[in-house]
């Protein structure tokens, strides 16, 4: 039997099961929100614009489950109820209406068990939301909808409790356990369901978190998905006067000192591998409920990656090996001022289909050196797995009285081109400048033999390009004759930009990838250029802060704050 096959087959015998478990009888505690939704969004739901995945589709005066879903990205997405959040934070009549309809239509539907949206991780994350808008849900509902509730509900539960062991390792089986034991723990009947899903949690607490609070993938803002939801488990727990396992405590209080060192002066989290800034406000929250103090000191990398920091500057900088799935931005990394993030990296292209999902992996989509049309990790044939992974033979993380300084190394083109790259980053102690050194070196004798057999080719060396992508928000214009460039912030600082003289400087086009916009946001990119036919090429740049931010300005609004003149 065909495994898909076999897992449809699967489920229906579970939830077949689950519809003949007794249904829970009402709360054990009044349950209380603990998930941030984004008001603007639920404005948005209640005018009948449905964003979700990438895809916007208009319907006023449309159901949820009345709109055909693009693809099955946006599908699970409502199957998930975070939309119930969004409303939430609107939290007025309108916006009640709405979510005690849909989450109604949607019991009517499937509540039984039947159609979409029936995947551990999806009904996981589904539970959670039912639980934590729970009274809200129940508001004015007579007692037959209120028992239809508490049914769909515990078919849920009980479906869970036979298939979470089908989620995929990591943040799907943590959705599935953690939905399961925040259900489990506030309804009442159904509390049997709670001590194998805690047993699951602890033991995958110990092998998808490692001993140094990261997880395999390498993305911070799944990282923190990850840690908010170990967060509503424990105090689940602890709530309903049930032991905590220490592996679960062990392991918030392993992540929350990696997601600090991962989150930039603005608040945001670095976009890295897949990951995008973080809802606002959810990591302030997260890590208050966790209660978790330490830090990680100036010499320790987080998570594979290596944090500056001084003044009111930021630098994180991808310093290991990419995941499989992962993205080739070994060495690259991105700065924010206050909270104006200035050099980043393009981010996902996940949300705007498959091929900007590739163009978003790319070397080039990133702050950091690449040879001319090859990143330095390859993606597979299969156009998903990376085949060839850079390997990082240094990284090392620095602090003296003369700043914070980070050194590495990657050897993702030793085998292609004979050559490494070095990259040496310092920031003073003030965050007001930060300096860079990259290095195209052969340095084995094998990487030189490559490097010849590679010149034999070519009259023109080696072809690169450093990269520094800029936030959409800086202004960037070139001055000082062509050798520098002027980067202006919302807030009134400006960053220059300067160079060696050793590559060409130029300032072209990029893009921004943001998760929640329908189309990627134009850009700007300080581009230094250049040819290598030696066995040594180094290249110097400085980015030095010019101007403050005028002291009669409150730098608080990201978006809408003007460039004072």
């Amino acid at each position: 039997m065909a495994g898909g096959l076999r897992q449809r087959l699967g489920d229906r015998v579970a939830l077949w099961r689950a519809g003949r478990v007794r249904a829970a009888t009402g709360f054990t505690s009044q349950p209380e929100p603990r998930s941030i939704g984004v008001y603007a969004r639920g404005r948005q739901l209640i005018a009948g614009n449905f964003l979700f995945a990438g895809h916007l589709v208009e319907a006023k005066g449309a159901s949820v489950w009345g709109v055909k879903a693009p693809d099955a990205a946006f599908a699970a997405e409502v199957q998930g109820f975070g939309w119930l959040d969004d409303l939430a934070a609107v939290g007025d009549a309108a916006a009640r209406k709405r979510a005690q309809g849909w989450t109604y239509e949607w019991i009517a539907a499937h509540g039984a068990g039947r159609g979409a949206g029936w995947s551990p991780d999806v009904t996981g994350r589904r539970l959670i939301r039912w639980i934590n808008h729970g009274v809200w849900l129940l508001q004015g509902q007579d007692r037959a909808a209120s028992e239809a509730y508490f049914k769909a509900i515990t078919v849920q539960v009980a479906y869970l409790a036979r298939r979470w062991t089908r989620a995929a390792a990591g943040l799907p089986r943590f959705e599935a356990l953690t939905g399961l034991i925040v259900a489990g723990l506030a309804l009442e009947g159904v509390q049997g369901q709670v001590t194998p899903a805690v047993t699951a949690l602890a033991r995958d607490c110990l092998r998808e978190v490692d001993s140094e609070g990261g997880i395999g993938p390498r993305n911070p803002e799944e990282l923190l998905e990850v840690f908010t939801l170990l967060n509503w488990a424990e105090m689940a727990l602890s709530e309903a006067g049930r032991a905590v396992p220490v592996e679960l405590t062990g392991a918030i209080e392993r992540i929350a000192p990696v997601l600090r060192a991962l989150r930039h002066a603005d608040g945001g989290l670095a976009r890295f591998h897949g990951g995008g800034r973080g809802l606002e406000g959810r990591l302030d929250m997260a890590l208050a409920n966790a209660g978790v103090r330490r830090v990680l000191g100036p010499q320790e990398l987080a998570m594979g990656f290596a944090r500056l920091a001084a003044g009111r500057t930021t630098v994180i900088v991808d310093a290991d090996s990419p995941a499989i799935g992962g993205h080739a931005s070994t060495l690259a990394f991105e700065m924010t001022s206050g909270r104006r993030p200035v050099v980043v990296n393009c981010g996902s292209g996940k949300p705007f289909g498959a091929d900007w999902e590739l163009a978003g992996r790319a070397t080039a989509s990133h702050s950091v050196l690449a040879i001319e049309g090859v990143s330095s990790s390859r993606i597979g044939r299969d156009g998903g797995a990376l085949s060839e992974r850079a390997g990082v033979p240094v990284a090392q993380l620095l602090h003296d009285g003369a700043g914070h300084h980070f050194s590495g190394e990657h050897t993702g083109w030793s085998v292609t081109h004979g050559l490494r790259h070095a990259r040496v980053m310092s920031l003073d102690p003030q965050g007001r400048r930060l300096t860079g050194t990259d290095t195209l070196v052969a340095e084995t004798p094998g990487e030189q033999k490559r490097f010849r057999q590679v010149m034999a080719n070519t009259a023109e060396g080696v072809g690169f390009a450093i990269r520094f992508h800029l936030h959409p928000d800086v202004e960037a214009s070139i001055d000082m004759g062509g050798s520098a460039v002027s980067l202006a912030l919302k807030s009134g600082e400006i960053w220059v930009f300067r160079h060696d003289g050793r590559t060409k400087m130029t300032l072209e086009a990029s893009v921004h990838l943001e998760k929640g916009r329908l189309q990627p946001r134009p850009a700007r990119q300080i581009v230094l250029s250049g040819a290598t036919d030696t066995f040594e090429a180094r290249i110097g740049w400085t980015l030095a802060k010019a101007q403050d931010t005028p002291l009669a300005i409150r730098d608080l609004d990201r978006e809408d704050m003007p460039v004072p003149v």
